[in-house]
């Protein structure tokens, strides 16, 4: 490993404090839009005449699009952030994803392609842009801030980006008209086409561009090539996975989760969203405070893991109650689930700065796309098991294998990233 010469100063710079604004926004924007889908799925769907059951069906299949596009993003997004730049990351990703979602407004029935093939390749679209957002502005705060700052950063990114997902939700609640749905789009991509103006204040890290010439940049193969560095970056993918399987099984599916659960009283998606996302801006927060105080982004991912396995337990034993309390333990099942912060922040510290890009770019990203073999292997549970036990079975697994990785990846906390692989 290579040591690059870094400022060794503690405090934050009027700087460093506008790219966690311009990074903090951004990915406000991009959850916003990220998430806009689950709230308004089914009055887009059935705006083409849908009915109930090929709302959730079809409705699964473009979410799994998008991931399938944020899968491919993450890798492009991250090499080119390595290759060219963690700012150009920055600019790039935010006109694919806001102007994907602009037109996501406009789709309609034609000659050459039907509204739902057009749905699909928008969302596909988006998401490749969605998946540079996070990464590339965890990379830069990381590599601008001081060691000890480094979770402040993170965490004012991540749980600023959450509540994208409670605009969302309320936005997409906001009107009956069966047609508002194209609006919440287009609301989407103005923002992000407004906020791509901010960003020509941003500046490039100081880190990446004094990494040596002669140095390989950006080989997403070379997480691969060394069996080391392989099981590094599958542990920082495993130690993700509670967090999609809260947001994708237990919150998207809560609809026709309480209907087995007896839930007493009508539970709207769009409002579960809203509950789960605040909760996880909430956490995000907290479980970097958290992180901070115990000097430790391990311990705090310990802890919050375990307490989410406890409320998915109370969760998925829930019968009888009601539809006020369910949506509490939504709530707190994302507050829980709210260690995105310090698992993206810990995942960007195992890296060299040649490939820390490319590592924080994917791993929230396969991350994300890991939804796509948890949400197959939960519907094919579902026959023999039902919508319950199925989520439980899934569920252990995904909270096993994220206990498992974080003991097996190094402390980070006071880590210098002052270096290459």
């Amino acid at each position: 490993m290579n040591p690059i010469q870094i400022s060794t100063n503690t405090t934050i710079s009027k700087n460093a404090k506008i790219l966690i604004a311009v990074a903090a926004l951004g990915y406000f924007v991009d959850v916003y839009d990220l998430i806009l889908f689950g709230v308004v799925r089914n009055p887009s769907l059935a705006s083409f005449g849908l009915d109930k059951a090929q709302q959730l069906s079809q409705g699964l299949t473009l979410f799994n699009i998008q991931m399938a596009g944020m899968l491919m993003g993450g890798i492009l997004w991250g090499v080119w952030g390595d290759k060219k730049g963690r700012k150009s990351v920055l600019f790039g990703s935010i006109l694919m994803y806001s102007t994907a979602n602009a037109l996501n407004g406009l789709i309609q029935d034609n000659a050459f392609l039907d509204a739902i093939t057009q749905y699909g390749i928008l969302r596909f679209i988006a998401g490749i842009g969605l998946a540079g957002e996070l990464g590339a502005g965890i990379t830069l705060v990381n590599e601008t801030l001081p060691k000890e700052k480094r979770g402040i950063g993170a965490l004012l990114i991540a749980g600023t980006g959450a509540l994208g997902a409670v605009t969302a939700a309320v936005v997409g609640g906001y009107s009956k008209d069966p047609e508002w749905w194209r609006i919440c789009y287009f609301i989407g991509g103005g923002m992000g086409l407004f906020l791509l103006i901010l960003r020509f204040g941003t500046f490039e890290s100081l880190l990446f561009q004094n990494v040596e010439k002669n140095v390989a940049k950006g080989n997403f193969f070379s997480l691969f090539t060394n069996w080391e560095r392989f099981k590094k970056y599958f542990y920082c993918i495993l130690i993700g996975l509670p967090v999609w399987f809260v947001v994708g099984i237990l919150i998207l599916a809560a609809p026709e989760m309480s209907k087995v659960l007896n839930v007493q009283g009508e539970i709207l998606g769009g409002k579960t969203i809203m509950f789960c996302y605040a909760g996880l801006s909430l956490g995000d927060f907290l479980s970097g405070v958290v992180s901070q105080i115990l000097k430790s982004r391990k311990k705090a991912v310990y802890i919050f893991i375990g307490l989410a396995i406890v409320f998915t337990i109370i969760y998925l034993n829930a019968n009888g109650i009601s539809a006020n309390n369910f949506y509490i333990l939504c709530f707190i099942l994302g507050f829980f689930g709210g260690y995105w912060a310090v698992f993206v922040t810990m995942s960007s510290e195992q890296f060299g700065t040649n490939i820390r890009a490319t590592v924080t770019t994917t791993v929230p990203n396969f991350v994300r796309g890991a939804l796509i073999p948890i949400t197959i292997g939960f519907k094919a549970l579902i026959p023999s098991y039902g919508l319950v036990s199925s989520a439980m079975i899934v569920g252990a697994i995904c909270y096993a294998a994220a206990l498992w990785a974080t003991s097996q990846i190094e402390e980070t906390f006071t880590k210098d990233l002052d270096y290459v692989e």
